[in-house]
């Protein structure tokens, strides 16, 4: 089987057509609930590191 680059250019540009692009306004509403999901995950992992740590510190009877 032959590779043949014209039918290959073909079919890419026929699939591009096809996509669905986002909307600018998609995109960035999209963006912010990333952002904002990957604060909340960020600030939960924090709190629950700090309770850990004053946990262990109590358990270990290391200074808090």
């Amino acid at each position: 089987m032959a590779f043949d680059p014209v039918k290959f250019a073909r079919e890419v540009r026929s699939e591009v057509v096809k996509v669905t692009w986002p909307t600018r306004k998609e995109t960035l509403v999209t963006t912010g609930l990333v952002c904002a999901m990957a604060a909340l995950a960020a600030l939960f992992f924090f709190l629950a590191d700090q309770i850990i740590g004053v946990g262990v510190r109590a358990l270990f009877g290391i200074g808090i």
